[in-house]
């Protein structure tokens, strides 16, 4: 069936000519086209055809979009989504001065979290994460990446990933699982660290590799998590098992998480708070992409990361929510736009970039999704104004109306 969008206002098209990503400077052109229509052909973008050619085109269905535009489909690359339990009470402790560290160190933090889905089951992770798939659906996301993490054991890692890959075949939308059993280590291993590490590497990455459970693998190097040497044994299995390598580093101090990760040729290093201008042009210089997470310095109150210097020495920067129970409770993409913008001067053109294309980047699909160019996957967000800009300016509010995941709609307020 080939579709017509017709007639919206702007197609922000984030064209990148083939490369598949915006470096740098790159970041601010982002192929704004008016007067003209997207047609849509076996899920797949057919065309950007000038509106005055509309006669010679035929189609089965069209969709007027007059007086809206049309984005790529926004990617949210880092989220911890699938979880049970609150930390409502640690957030009392933070705003009462307690750190993150303090609270992870006297045993809270991500071991409360991980009590919680220890003590629920499958459906009920499902029924909890659900609501929260549709949330992201109707802020125009296409693409959702949702890391393990919670379980720390093999049983629940598996479990996690196992509902990650239900949600993923149940939902409209795609939900790239990610495994991050090295989020930090569980109460029972505390005191054997190289037994959770042996856990890790010798049983549960091979079954999931095995089983196809997730792509990527994840840690966290951090002194409350594990060393960069730890990292590097564990992503040394990873890398023979072919899965892709990311990282949470750089979030509280630095303690050689970025070498690592750069080392293992990860395609994202995600936070970045703590990052040391001495690293930055090693990050610049590379083809790994700078995950920014505002949403955790607005949430914890504490620096952001440097997303101008990042930018003006050439690196590939990508933004999203990390939306979790204890660090970044925010599921509201407009707000982190608006952080990057107020917080980290980046300019609403880079912010658009680093939620498309370089976001499709950090999770190794940017060949699909992304931008808008011929034979892409035709997702789309599409919003309800005359001028991109508007999506940022209104801080905090949903403007999308409508969002289209390989040519179907699949979310629609204009009705």
């Amino acid at each position: 069936m080939i579709t017509l969008y017709k007639n919206p206002s702007q197609i922000v098209t984030v064209n990148t000519n083939g490369q598949n990503y915006k470096r740098g400077s790159e970041a601010n052109n982002i192929g704004v086209i008016t007067d003209h229509s997207l047609l849509v052909e076996d899920e797949k973008i057919s065309e950007i055809i000038p509106n005055d050619a509309l006669t010679k085109s035929k189609f089965d269905k069209e969709i007027d979009l007059t007086g809206k535009i049309v984005l790529p489909g926004i990617v949210e690359c880092h989220t911890h989504l699938v979880f049970a339990g609150s930390r409502s009470d640690e957030f009392k402790k933070k705003l009462s001065g307690i750190s993150y560290e303090e609270i992870a160190k006297a045993g809270g933090g991500i071991n409360t979290t991980v009590q919680a889905v220890r003590n629920s089951g499958f459906e009920e992770l499902v029924e909890l994460a659900e609501p929260k798939i549709k949330h992201f659906i109707s802020q125009g996301v296409t693409t959702l990446e949702i890391k393990s993490g919670y379980g720390l054991s093999y049983y629940d890692e598996v479990k996690l990933l196992q509902v990650i890959n239900f949600l993923n075949n149940n939902c409209k939308i795609d939900i790239v699982p990610t495994f991050l059993g090295a989020h930090t280590f569980p109460p029972e291993y505390i005191n054997d660290k190289n037994k959770y590490i042996d856990i890790l590497s010798k049983e549960l990455l091979p079954y999931i590799a095995e089983n196809n459970l997730a792509k990527a693998c994840d840690g966290f190097c951090e002194t409350t998590a594990f060393s960069a040497n730890q990292i590097d044994d564990i992503f040394s299995v990873a890398e023979k098992l072919n899965f892709d390598i990311k990282l949470h580093t750089e979030q509280f101090n630095s303690i050689g998480g970025l070498e690592t990760a750069l080392n293992h040729k990860a395609k994202s290093v995600d936070h970045l708070e703590v990052l040391k201008n001495d690293n930055i042009k090693s990050l610049a210089n590379s083809n790994t992409v700078g995950v920014l997470l505002p949403g955790v310095s607005y949430f914890l109150q504490y620096g952001y990361a440097p997303a101008r210097e990042l930018l003006d020495n050439n690196a590939i920067v990508a933004l999203a929510t990390d939306y979790n129970p204890g660090s970044s409770h925010i599921m509201n993409i407009s707000l982190i736009m608006s952080l990057a913008a107020f917080n980290m001067k980046m300019t609403i053109e880079e912010i658009i970039s680093a939620y498309t294309i370089n976001a499709a980047k950090a999770l190794n699909l940017q060949n699909k999704i992304g931008s808008i160019e011929q034979n892409k996957n035709a997702d789309f967000s599409i919003y309800n104004t005359t001028q991109y800009s508007d999506i940022i300016y209104n801080t905090g509010t949903n403007l999308n109306c409508m969002t289209v995941k390989n040519g179907e709609v699949i979310y629609d307020t204009t009705k």
